[in-house]
């Protein structure tokens, strides 16, 4: 294990969107074990800093790994393809004409079955992008081709906030 493996070889799983996220969990948290600096206080100041930095190391390769939106980021980024999360101008049409109707839609909805209505399309769709991206980065391995899908999936999951957001204002 070195500080400087990519966040999968760290975590001793293949380089890939689908993992399998049961492993991931107790593999945090044997690596935290392995390094946390506790273990390390009879060996000096120096042991100890560089045991904080593995596990921070360790716990912020967790983060990434954990949340699917950030994994499918990380392996564009691997890939060669970091996504610059200000260049939104890649979307197709028909997706910024969805964008338009759903804020129009939460903007318009009264009641909390409006709103959920709406969430269930917003899931359903950021449902697909992940099937999408699976096959984009995985089967295909052209994290390029995923680069529009997680710029769509950045909108969608915003969005969720948002509709979470009425919802508990509408149900207040």
């Amino acid at each position: 294990m070195k500080i400087d493996d990519d966040d999968f070889a760290l975590f001793g799983l293949p380089r890939r969107f689908a993992i399998d996220e049961t492993v991931l969990a107790p593999r945090w948290r044997a690596l935290q074990a392995e390094v946390h600096p506790d273990r390390f206080a009879a060996e000096g100041a120096a042991a100890q800093r560089v045991a904080m930095q593995w596990a921070v190391r360790v716990n912020e390769a967790y983060q990434r790994l954990k949340n699917p939106l950030a994994r499918a980021r990380y392996l564009c980024e691997l890939g060669g393809h970091p996504l610059d999360p200000h260049d939104n101008n890649a979307m197709p049409p028909s997706f910024l004409a969805q964008q338009m109707e759903w804020r129009e839609a939460l903007a318009d909805a009264s009641s909390t079955d409006a709103v959920k209505s709406l969430d269930a399309d917003v899931t359903a769709q950021l449902r697909q992008l992940r099937v999408d991206l699976e096959i984009d980065l995985d089967e295909r391995r052209d994290p390029e081709a995923a680069l529009p899908k997680l710029r769509q999936w950045m909108f969608l999951a915003r969005l969720r906030e948002e509709i979470e957001r009425r919802l508990e204002a509408l149900e207040a």
